[in-house]
């Protein structure tokens, strides 16, 4: 298994070498007799740090940092040079940019008084739009920006696409090379900073929501400020970042593929024409269960000898692995967004799967395709109902004691 990891891990290496060379090559072809903003003689120690920077600063941020970084491009240009820069460099790219930040400011300032059902439709709408422009920055804007080396023109143009392969110099070889490295950094960071947007889709609390989304403001404001201050402090900071991110990486890729799924199945309304499968249903481990890290994403299927088999793949890509459960005491918990698996023993409910909201209001299908008999109200569902029976029995004039609070089940 380590043996395949190690080959799989050079192969996303050579593809991710390939694919960056040939964003760089488009993006460099689609800028034509473009020029960049002008180049001072720094030194490449200099050029690298300032990259560094850069490209940890609008992974926290993609939309806010691509649309701050073309508008200082364009700010410090000379006049004359201006309609040559890069497209995100352009008017009409960066101040639609930052208006949109600016509007997703309002939004949260003015969030933390509104309530939660309110503020979840933007919140899912501000999540996608990360998604979208992260693949713009990865795609057309990392790539523009790699100028450690000198370039092969002197003047900081960049060479026309006509002008052939002998135009692009060592420094140029050297920048392109560097891009699937820039590539990588930036998917790290920002895979724990989309993680952001998923704990603020699953928290049910305005000031937590602000909480997180202060973090990320604080981090992307002193990866930025220390830059400013000082390039080689600026990237000692965004170094520290990147380590960190690294670490937290199989964390915040899970939790991506777990608010991704939970997305798409609100947006399509795909409740109403999916079914629980006959053979296997797609679930989420709601807690670690032996080597299966929580929020992991896999198949669940019924064993011919009693039990549950749960199928995953790591990373989504890795070789399938399997988590055999024994046959025991299983229902199936009727959540307030989604049904999931739960395991009944010595009068205590531990919640082991968690299915998408796809499977929502189909709890007696997914009861029957699982083989069990059983359906519970489970979570917040369950203190709801319960208020709302003492509610009802308060002013029909039985009610004998407030509900007990139910603590919500771990995701």
């Amino acid at each position: 298994m380590k043996r395949q990891a190690k080959l799989l891990c050079v192969l996303a290496l050579v593809i991710a070498v390939l694919l960056g060379g040939i964003s760089w090559a488009w993006a460099a072809t689609s800028s034509g007799s473009a020029t960049k903003p002008a180049q001072s003689s720094k030194p490449p120690g200099i050029e690298a740090a300032q990259t560094l920077s850069t490209i940890t600063g609008v992974a926290i941020s993609p939309l806010m940092g691509v649309g701050a970084v073309g508008c200082y491009y364009w700010w410090k240009a000379p006049e004359n040079k201006r309609p040559g820069l890069p497209w995100f460099a352009q008017p009409w790219f960066w101040v639609p940019a930052l208006l949109l930040v600016a509007v997703v400011g309002v939004k949260d300032i003015l969030g933390t008084a509104s309530p939660t059902a309110l503020k979840k439709p933007f919140d899912v709408a501000e999540a996608i739009e990360n998604k979208a422009s992260a693949l713009l920055a990865a795609g057309a804007f990392i790539p523009l920006i790699i100028s450690i080396f000198p370039e092969a023109v002197g003047d900081g143009s960049w060479a026309p696409s006509h002008s052939g392969f002998a135009a692009i110099g060592l420094g140029t070889i050297g920048n392109a090379l560097l891009v699937p490295f820039a590539l990588a950094i930036f998917a790290v960071v920002w895979m724990a900073s989309h993680a952001i947007n998923m704990l603020i889709l699953l928290s049910p609390f305005t000031t937590v929501d602000a909480a997180l989304k202060s973090l990320r403001l604080g981090l992307l404001v002193l990866v930025t400020s220390t830059s400013f201050i000082n390039a080689y402090l600026g990237a000692f900071v965004s170094v520290l970042v990147i380590v960190f991110c690294y670490l937290i990486a199989g964390w915040s890729f899970r939790l991506s593929v777990f608010g991704t799924v939970y997305i798409w199945d609100f947006i399509t309304l795909r409740r109403r024409r999916s079914q629980p499968g006959a053979e296997h249903n797609r679930c989420f481990a709601a807690r670690k269960i032996r080597d299966v890290p929580v929020r992991t994403y896999g198949r669940l299927s019924v064993e011919p000898q009693g039990g549950f088999r749960f199928t995953y793949r790591p990373l989504l890509v890795l070789p399938p692995r399997t988590l055999t459960l024994p046959g025991d005491q299983y229902v199936i918990g009727r959540g307030l967004f989604c049904p999931e698996l739960d395991r009944v023993a010595e009068g205590k409910t531990t919640a082991l799967f968690i299915f998408p909201p796809r499977y929502s209001t189909h709890e007696d299908a997914l009861a029957r395709a699982c083989g069990l008999k059983e359906v519970r109200d489970v979570g917040v569902l369950k203190g709801v109902k319960a208020a709302w029976k003492w509610c009802k029995g308060l002013f029909r004039g039985s009610a004998d004691a407030p509900p007990t609070p139910v603590a919500a089940t771990p995701a």
